[in-house]
């Protein structure tokens, strides 16, 4: 901290030695490195700690301190090491959402669909990819299969397929996804098997794996990990190296990942060295 107070304080002395007239006011400065750290972000997508101290001549403790700050008001994702941009589309409403790379989700449903068996339990978590799975389930020529969901929309799309039965879990309502989550809808959980988790993402990272900014989502979703027999990741190409607030799995627990062709292709190298089996629509 006294070498950063040093730095923020030195003014130019040309007069012999005389102490300086005026000093900068420390909370300006202060201001001043948080909207520049904010800019970078925003400009950058993620940055280190380790930067930012090298960068702005200033310790560890205080960049930490100027992240969490940060975060609080909801400029950055604080990160272990640094901090990402805020991505603006993360809340969108959903009626937002399910138009933006419509037709690679699509694409990615129809594939997907290729997975489920006569008789089969699925669980559909919420979000526009999944919605579009649900919409591909109502015209399988199947006699029976079973749908586990937390999401309203999806419920909505299933109730009237004579060959679905559905169950819909309970929980506090989240307006801008109509997902539902929270205690009741992880306790609505128990009990229940399923042979395929339909795992939509906010973002998917080699090295952490899949996360979603929303930490009950993160928590109803690991639960649905656990009564799974299989766990496939769907979300298109742009959601593919985004890092996000909370993390639901690794890498190592998801069989397969399904997206589009926009993938670059050392990206899904380094997916596939982790184990993961991704096909690409």
């Amino acid at each position: 901290m006294k070498r950063e107070k040093n730095l923020e304080t030195k003014v130019s002395n040309g007069n012999g030695g005389k102490p300086a007239e005026t000093v900068p006011d420390q909370d300006l400065l202060v201001a001043e490195r948080r909207r520049k750290i904010r800019e970078m972000v925003a400009e950058r997508g993620r940055v280190t700690v380790a930067e930012l101290s090298e960068m702005f001549g200033i310790s560890l403790v205080t960049v930490r301190a100027d992240l969490n700050v940060l975060a609080e008001i909801g400029a950055v994702v604080r990160t272990r090491g640094g901090a990402l941009a805020q991505r603006a589309d993360e809340d969108l409403p959903i009626g937002v959402k399910q138009s933006l790379h419509r037709a690679e989700k699509v694409r990615i449903a129809e594939e997907a669909v290729k997975l489920i068996g006569e008789g089969q339990t699925i669980v559909l978590d919420s979000g526009t990819t999944t919605a579009e799975i649900a919409k591909q389930i109502r015209g399988l020529k199947l006699q029976s299969v079973n749908v586990i969901t937390n999401a309203l929309n999806i419920a909505v799309l299933l109730a009237g397929a004579p060959h679905v039965t559905l169950i819909m879990l309970g929980g506090v309502l989240r307006p801008s996804s109509y997902s539902l989550g929270g205690p009741q809808a992880e306790q609505g959980l128990e009990g229940l098997h399923a042979d395929i988790l339909f795992l939509g993402f906010d973002g998917l990272d080699p090295e952490i794996g899949v996360m979603t900014p929303h930490l009950l989502e993160a928590r109803l979703n690991a639960r649905m990990l656990g009564i799974a027999r299989r766990v496939v990741a769907v979300g298109d190409s742009s959601k593919i190296g985004r890092r996000s607030l909370s993390m639901i799995a690794t890498i190592e627990q998801i069989d397969q990942i399904i997206t589009d062709a926009g993938v670059p292709a050392e990206m899904v190298e380094a997916l596939r060295s982790r184990g993961a089996q991704v096909v690409l629509v």
